[in-house]
């Protein structure tokens, strides 16, 4: 669930279409940290031991202890620990730099902590350990929501928020049987939507919208399963959908993009106000979000977006959440000549994708730092909206501008472990630099057998 937009008051089309209002940042109940190290002295017998006599020493209790072999470091291990909360943190960290080759701190808790790393996760599973942390809605409603005197409809959205509390990475999604109320919510929706779309829409969610009608049963009489539309775009992109109770801070949701995995919610919005929503739901998440997730360059845009928010300062998380919300969210693209939408809160918006394309707002080219520090309202339709040459163009102006971000070191995805390396030392990027070798030869060698 990306950011948020609130559309009060619009008499022709009040509906809020965005994925989450991650701007700020949400309080963490898990405030442990990360140190990764390797020791100077690879072969003493007794490391860990030592190490460990330093966390017992200062009353550090741990949570989790991991080895490996060092990617840093060639023929040499390193180790992590997790860190509870509490003791004397500060004196273990300065007694292991000491007596360590390689050090680093990652941390939930950075803000508290100078020259440590925000915490991100490494692997794909790692992402249970935020999923429930959200910012707000869920099963708790605001008193203005048009669901919040309805007792079926709230014990309805608790039902959803369960279902996404107790999901983990590697079980099968949760699927719902949703009510002939819920169903009839999303029609209305639905049916005003498809018939705007090939007038409207860019052209690669137009290639892909019948697809998940044949293979995802998007009908109006019918609201589409998450597990069937996961397996569909894993087979597409790589991209998969996890359920999520509510809103997501805009860290943990971007690093779920890195893993080419998008946070969806599974209830609807309230009968009352079909075409009005104060937070995300299935209609904007399936109708708005899904399409273009099965489209190869738009999914690696997105994930580009994700990695670069990893271990990025928290000023560089929101800008890249702003670039976020006028991409993914509202952005517009050029394709023959004219301007069409691939937004998902324009393309699950009958009201503001009409307006998008009208001569009302105004349309500025997408460039990452100009764009990211654009203000914007979240209560009306946009008043500025970003347009885009193409995918591929967005994509390498979202890599240049990453390059920006002060890092202390690289991040890159292994699609075969679904994890996350940093590259930080001279072997990996050797490693690396080696492994692009053999794939620019073994090209070179197609080529020829090819004729090109």
């Amino acid at each position: 669930m990306g950011p948020q937009a609130i559309k009060n008051g619009m008499e022709d089309d009040p509906t809020l279409m965005s994925g989450g209002n991650y701007i700020k940042e949400g309080l963490d109940s898990a405030k442990s940290t990360c140190l990764f190290f390797s020791p100077a002295s690879q072969d003493e017998c007794g490391v860990l031991a030592s190490a460990l006599e330093l966390f017992k020493q200062n009353k550090v209790n741990l949570i989790h202890i991991e080895s490996r072999s060092s990617a840093r470091i060639p023929g040499a291990y390193e180790f992590m620990v997790e860190c509870a909360p509490g003791g004397n943190l500060g004196a273990v960290v300065d007694n292991l730099k000491k007596s360590s080759e390689y050090f680093s701190i990652i941390s939930r808790n950075h803000k508290n902590n100078k020259g440590t790393v925000p915490w991100f996760p490494h692997r794909i599973r790692e992402l249970d350990r935020f999923a429930n942390q959200i910012l707000s809605y869920g099963s708790e409603l605001d008193a203005d929501h048009p669901g919040f005197t309805d007792p079926v409809y709230r014990a309805r959205r608790k039902y959803f928020a369960d279902l996404a509390y107790n999901y983990k990475h590697g079980e099968q999604l949760p699927r719902v049987d949703y009510t002939a109320e819920e169903t009839d919510t999303w029609g209305k929706v639905f049916r005003q939507l498809v018939d705007l779309y090939p007038t409207h829409a860019c052209k690669e969610f137009n290639h892909v919208f019948p697809l998940l009608i044949e293979n995802c049963g998007y009908r109006e009489d019918n609201i589409p399963q998450l597990e069937d539309i996961s397996n569909f775009l894993k087979d597409s992109t790589g991209f998969t959908l996890r359920p999520v109770a509510g809103l997501l801070s805009s860290r943990d949701f971007l690093a779920g993009l890195a893993f080419r995995v998008f946070h969806s919610t599974q209830y609807i919005r309230h009968p009352s106000m079909p075409l009005y929503t104060p937070e995300p739901d299935v209609c904007h998440e399936l109708l708005g979000h899904v399409p273009l997730f099965a489209d190869p360059v738009f999914a690696q845009f997105s994930q580009e977006i994700g990695l670069a928010s990893l271990g990025a300062p928290d000023d560089y998380v929101e800008k890249l959440a702003t670039c976020y919300w006028f991409t993914v969210e509202f952005g517009l693209c050029r394709q023959d000549g004219q301007v069409k939408a691939f937004g998902a809160g324009l393309l699950s918006s009958f009201g503001e994708l009409k307006y998008c394309l009208s001569d009302k707002p105004e349309l500025r080219p997408f460039d990452p730092p100009k764009t990211a520090l654009q203000a914007y309202p979240i209560t009306e339709y946009q008043p500025i909206y970003y347009v885009a040459e193409s995918f591929d163009d967005a994509k390498e102006k979202m890599i240049k501008y990453a390059q920006t971000i002060p890092r202390d070191f690289g991040v890159r995805y292994n699609p075969y472990t679904q994890s996350v390396e940093i590259l930080d030392s001279k072997p990996q990027i050797q490693e690396l630099f080696n492994e692009l070798s053999h794939d620019i030869n073994f090209l070179s060698d197609v080529v020829q057998k090819i004729g090109m």
